[in-house]
């Protein structure tokens, strides 16, 4: 299948083009600001599939709306009629067609034209009034709130905010795409108005809120609820605009005689990951909780596991190696040490399901 794409260059066009050519059995078709009209016409007569996102959203003159929109929509439709081809379209409109400005108005008036083509040939032509998109490869600084937040709140820039309760409706680019990859793979897809499921609606206030979170979180290593809904694609989004020397970042290492210990990794209400290490011969540990529970993995090194029941003084001991791996836990009410009795250094990942807190940290130390 030839799928033709206007707008190849730009913030949909390439997250579109990318998903196009994974698919494996697509041809690509891409059409940009540089195609002449040739190229365009050339594509027209050999697309079997075609996604017309190209468009004008904020000219320097005003009349660009309607040439931008209104007029290179009409010039498509006008081609596939007169080369008689009963092409699938699908069409990035805007929510904005119900308004009284240029840009709704040559929105509207490409529609039109779409509709027009539509039933003259009998082609399927899908349209999505989209609201605010945002995700990866959308230029900040233009006309995208979360793409310009993103981009300088990474870069330690300021942001400017008029009006910190107004409302954001916003849709993620690969819910979008996902969309459009539908429509090619279901030949029984209904065209006319498309609806785009997951809309999310915040505030500008809370939507910069929680950008600076995410930055912050590199400093006290507590992570956002990022693994489900808003959060999870508005991270992917923050990541996508942290340049190249923000690609990483250093976490304190504590070390004495025993070994080394690092917090890795802490959670708002799952607790956080760490790691030590323990030289040979050296044992860690020597404390029970009475509620804190942690899991434990030997990856590197032997270790013996003791415990201690506080109440009936029952001993246990076992033996893990990072050869096998295997998770201990710790029980409450019951003390338990960790010793190297290998001869390299061990390297032990380690669970707690509460971040450590110094002044309740339910942990105490066995008296002997």
């Amino acid at each position: 299948m030839r799928v033709l794409v206007t707008g190849a260059n730009g913030f949909l066009g390439k997250n579109l083009c990318l998903r196009l050519k994974e698919l494996g059995t697509i041809e690509v078709l891409p059409i940009t600001r540089e195609s002449s009209e040739v190229e365009l016409q050339f594509a027209l007569n050999q697309a079997d599939f075609v996604f017309h996102l190209a468009g004008v959203n904020r000219p320097q003159d005003p009349a660009e709306y309607q040439t931008g929109n209104a007029d290179v929509t009409k010039f498509l439709c006008d081609s596939l009629l007169r080369y008689k081809r009963a092409v699938p379209i699908v069409y990035t409109s805007s929510s904005q067609v119900v308004l009284e400005n240029d840009y709704g108005k040559s929105k509207l008036a490409a529609e039109d034209a779409l509709s027009a083509y539509s039933i003259a040939v009998g082609a399927k032509v899908f349209i999505f009034r989209l609201p605010n998109i945002f995700g990866k490869w959308c230029k900040p600084n233009y006309n995208s709130a979360v793409a310009t937040f993103c981009h300088n709140i990474a870069r330690g820039l300021p942001i400017k905010i008029n009006d910190s309760v107004a409302e954001l409706k916003l849709v993620y680019v690969d819910d979008v795409i996902n969309n459009f990859i539908s429509l090619i793979q279901d030949a029984n897809s209904q065209g006319g108005l498309q609806e785009i499921l997951s809309i999310y609606t915040t505030s500008v206030g809370s939507l910069a809120a929680q950008i600076e979170a995410f930055k912050n979180s590199r400093n006290t290593l507590v992570t956002e609820r990022v693994g489900t809904g808003f959060a999870r694609v508005l991270y992917a989004t923050y990541v996508s605009y942290l340049p190249t020397n923000e690609f990483s970042y250093e976490i304190p290492k504590y070390g004495d005689s025993r070994g080394e210990f690092v917090e890795v990794l802490k959670t708002l209400d799952s607790g956080q990951f760490s790691f030590f290490t323990a030289h040979p011969g050296i044992t860690r540990g020597g404390h029970y909780h009475h509620t804190k529970t942690e899991k434990f993995l030997v990856i590197r090194g032997k270790a013996r596991f003791g415990f201690r029941h506080m109440i009936s003084g029952e001993k246990y001991e076992l033996i893990t190696d990072g050869n096998k791996p295997e998770i201990v836990e710790t029980v409450p009410g019951w003390t338990h040490d960790i010793t190297n009795i290998g001869e390299d250094e061990m390297i032990v990942m380690l669970w707690a399901n509460e971040i450590f807190d110094r002044d309740k940290p339910d942990t105490i130390a066995e008296k002997v």
